[in-house]
């Protein structure tokens, strides 16, 4: 099939590249001059596993190309995915200008039967604004062209991207033509060769699906985190609570690991939204604004930790401290650091008049971006231990998980870790001689100096 993208940010890139592994012709469109220049030379804007490698095979082979003329690749495209950004604004409500400009492109150029698709993550009745747009467009030019609008969301990881778009766990397909269904239905059709995991349903279902998804994600999160939370107060192993309740099949084990809160473009910004849907339909939508409310707080659980232990409480004594964090990204396999808990953790230290040094295997590079020269970064994850009061651990890079703890004792000045990830055993590294602080471990079975 002939297919454009529009838009080549994350979702957009991995899709178009995805869809040219599966032998269809893929123009992907961008405003950025600079970003198409350098897709065409094999630079990728993102880091993602395995997707550098498939963009320079499909564009030597000739079946994705990169280009800034979108009135040019909507001619020739039956299949037009919207895949552009959705910030929020200040009220949290999705941001929709983006998705109507390329809209009004597409009903200005088209020349005959066309498919919009919205693959960015959209509020419900987006669909409806869409098909609007494109009317008024054609109205103007005096044209009767038919069109069809759908609701595609994605369900991609990011760090796992590749593999949840060529094998999904679902693909939802939002249509109310049966035509177009089946024209989805087919292009979907190279990755259901195992299961058939395609669902067709009403448009407004398929908006809504993609934020009660990520909404109930997010849920599960904050509340296990407030679980965690709970533990470390009567002396109870979260870990242990996990195993107990992930075994009942009604619940699963799945997003139960706590931390120091959820973060990236997907769920902070889904949760706004939906809550902000919501009042724009007279709900008070409470759960999912405590779940928002407690994954704020939690990004703040483990320079808590490290207050209460540097400085008997006082935020004054973390003044001349060097605080060591390795994980910089929202999440591991990505440089990622958009909402990142790392990104409110360092900037409370530096607050608090802290040093910091950092480590993380892809997002040192976004983080100068944020903190510029008021922190240290390494690309070694033991040059930043040497002379620090503790180490922090944010992110739960594999890189962290099995460490040459001997060496890290040297380096510190105290062999002390903040684990925001809970990546190791309490009872071990407490025989190792370090003093440790998880999330959730830390009851009356795994007491510290601190």
């Amino acid at each position: 099939m002939k297919i454009c993208i529009i838009g080549t940010g994350y979702v957009g890139l991995v899709a178009g590249t995805c869809f040219a592994e599966s032998g269809n012709d893929v123009i992907c469109v961008d405003v950025d001059e600079a970003k198409i220049e350098g897709l065409k030379q094999g630079v990728i804007p993102i880091y993602e596993p395995g997707l550098k490698e498939l963009v320079i095979r499909n564009f030597a082979e000739g079946r994705l190309s990169f280009t800034t003329d979108l009135a040019a690749a909507v001619k020739v495209s039956l299949i037009n995915f919207i895949a552009v950004g959705t910030p929020p604004g200040e009220d949290g409500s999705a941001d929709l200008q983006y998705v109507l400009d390329v809209a009004r492109v597409i009903g200005r150029n088209m020349e005959g039967f066309k498919i919009l698709v919205d693959k960015s993550t959209v509020p419900v009745g987006t669909a409806d604004k869409v098909r609007g747009v494109v009317r008024e467009e054609l109205q103007k030019r005096g044209r009767d062209i038919e069109f069809d609008v759908v609701s595609n969301p994605e369900f991609m990881k990011e760090g796992a991207a590749i593999d949840d778009f060529m094998k999904p766990d679902r693909v939802v397909i939002g249509t109310d033509n049966v035509r177009t269904g089946e024209i989805m239905k087919e292009l979907y059709s190279p990755f259901m060769r195992k299961t058939n995991r395609l669902i067709i349903m009403d448009i407004r279902s398929a908006e809504m699906t993609k934020y009660a998804a990520n909404a109930m994600l997010a849920t599960k999160i904050s509340f296990m985190n407030q679980i965690a939370n709970l533990c470390d107060r009567m002396g109870a192993d979260v870990s242990a609570v996990r195993e107990g309740i992930g075994s009942d099949s009604r619940i699963g084990y799945d997003f139960l690991f706590p931390g120091v809160g959820y973060g990236g473009s997907c769920f902070p910004k889904d949760v706004k939204a939906l809550v902000k849907t919501a009042e724009e339909n007279d709900y008070d939508f409470m759960l999912l604004k405590a779940v928002e409310e407690v994954n704020e707080l939690q990004k703040l659980v483990l320079t808590d930790k490290i207050i209460r232990c540097l400085g008997d409480g006082s935020t004054e004594s973390l003044k001349g401290r060097t605080i060591a964090i390795w994980g910089l990204s929202f999440k591991p396999r990505t440089d990622d650091m958009r909402e990142a808990p790392s990104v409110v953790i360092i900037s409370r230290l530096l607050e608090l008049g802290a040093k910091v040094c950092a480590h993380d295997p892809e997002a040192i590079k976004e983080a100068r971006k944020i903190f510029g020269d008021r922190i240290t970064y390494s690309n070694n994850q033991y040059e930043i231990l040497k002379g620090a009061d503790a180490l922090a651990i944010v992110t739960e890079w594999n890189e962290y998980r099995t460490p040459d703890f001997e060496r890290i004792k040297t380096l510190l000045k105290r062999p002390l870790i903040f684990d925001g990830r809970n990546l190791y055993e309490p009872s071990r590294i407490k025989e190792a001689g370090f003093e440790y602080l998880p999330i959730g471990r830390n009851g009356k079975h795994f007491s510290t100096a601190c």
